[in-house]
């Protein structure tokens, strides 16, 4: 997407009442010819100077971007820190996977590194896993050990998501069955007993059973967006923000709005830059601002 496509999408979240721009791509884009001459086309050096760009671009209409880039290095997530308030990436599993064969970026060595890369740079990190992909029980407590022990070392887990798999037409695993429901309320319990004071998240387009997910500790359903679809899964339609809230308050639950950095964060300095706490305060207002980090 050129730069003027982008900002116009982001201005059309603004108008609706967003507060997080989510920029996410492939895996190293810059390594096909076509991004390369986009690159060049548009003045740009890189694809990370791109999106550098991109997101104060973003930040500048008062909205919070978040970024998932796939594998970053240390440097690159330190310069993408100014303009984000928070980043991302899946590790998907900690373990080897014959899924994963043909996908050296998702190597769990290479993936865990970006992971603590962020950490030693101060972000505050959303990452997860993916249920129902070949991995067996021992494969998903040894992914959630691993990003436990980041966190303790780094303290910049902010969200852990426990993601079903959800099989694609025209894919390779087209025909690979949907993980039962019972595998993913054992495996958000197995979570949030390993990480209590993270949060765990479902995506609210990919489960049907809110109220059991809330009773074994699910507190996030990320993001909703009333603009753009979710083109990972672009088949499966976000749901609706009231029926929702209605669902929760018959469970107990009340539905309240989040920003991309979570207040734990908003209180320490180190994982925000000001340009980000100056957005994040304009958006809450100051005495919002201050509830959050009450």
């Amino acid at each position: 997407m050129a730069k003027e496509e982008v900002m116009s999408l982001a201005k059309k979240g603004k108008e609706s009442g967003c507060t997080e721009a989510l920029i996410t791509c492939g895996e190293r884009p810059e390594e096909f010819d076509m991004v390369r001459e986009k690159l060049e086309e548009w003045n740009y050096e890189s694809f990370l100077d791109y999106i550098v760009d991109i997101s104060k671009e973003i930040l500048n209409l008062n909205l919070l971007p978040h970024t998932n880039l796939g594998v970053l290095k240390k440097g690159e997530i330190k310069r993408l820190k100014k303009w984000n308030a928070s980043m991302g990436l899946m590790l998907e599993s900690g373990t080897e996977l014959e899924v994963h064969k043909n996908s050296p970026g998702k190597n769990p060595e290479t993936r865990l590194q970006t992971i603590k890369n962020a950490g030693e740079a101060k972000i505050p990190f959303t990452t997860g896993i993916l249920v129902g992909i070949g991995e067996n029980w021992q494969d998903r407590t040894t992914s959630l050990l691993k990003i436990r022990k980041l966190h303790e070392r780094y303290g910049h887990i902010q969200e852990v998501i426990i993601q079903p798999f959800i099989p694609k037409d025209g894919t390779p695993m087209n025909d690979w069955p949907k993980p039962n429901e019972s595998k993913i309320l054992n495996t958000i319990l197995s979570a949030k007993s390993m990480m209590p004071d993270v949060s765990i998240q479902v995506p609210p387009n990919l489960i049907t059973n809110y109220k059991d997910t809330l009773l074994v500790g699910v507190r996030d359903f990320g993001g909703i967006s009333s603009v753009t679809p979710d083109f990972v899964n672009p088949d499966m339609p976000w749901p609706e923000i009231e029926t929702l809230r209605k669902k929760l308050k018959n469970y107990g639950f009340r539905l309240r709005e989040r920003l991309p950095i979570y207040p734990s964060f908003t209180k320490n300095s180190d994982f925000m830059s000001p340009e980000i706490e100056s957005v994040v305060k304009s958006i809450s207002g100051r005495d919002g601002y201050r509830r959050q980090n009450s």
